[in-house]
């Protein structure tokens, strides 16, 4: 039986090399929109963050991402990623 290969990315906040599904991806598109992207397909420039909220508020703090996907992340994005966390 063939072994797939696992996809790694690393986390902007951590810099872990973890795998592709332990990450959160937000995407910044061409025309500057940022969305958080859940399927990790959508076309444009893409962060990837841990699946954690300590990271992500972390990322709020220190501005990781808005320095990472050069535009200002609306407070919006960031209630959207901790709101994936409230499920669990």
């Amino acid at each position: 039986m063939k072994k797939h290969k696992i996809p790694l990315r690393k986390c902007i906040v951590t810099n872990e090399k973890l795998p592709k599904k332990e990450l959160i991806r937000v995407v910044k598109n061409k025309e500057g929109i940022v969305t958080v992207d859940l399927s990790g397909k959508s076309n444009g420039r893409g962060a990837y963050l841990k699946r954690s909220e300590a990271v992500i508020l972390k990322a709020q703090k220190t501005k990781k991402l808005d320095r990472h996907l050069e535009v200002t992340i609306p407070e919006s994005i960031y209630k959207e990623l901790l709101s994936l966390f409230e499920n669990e």
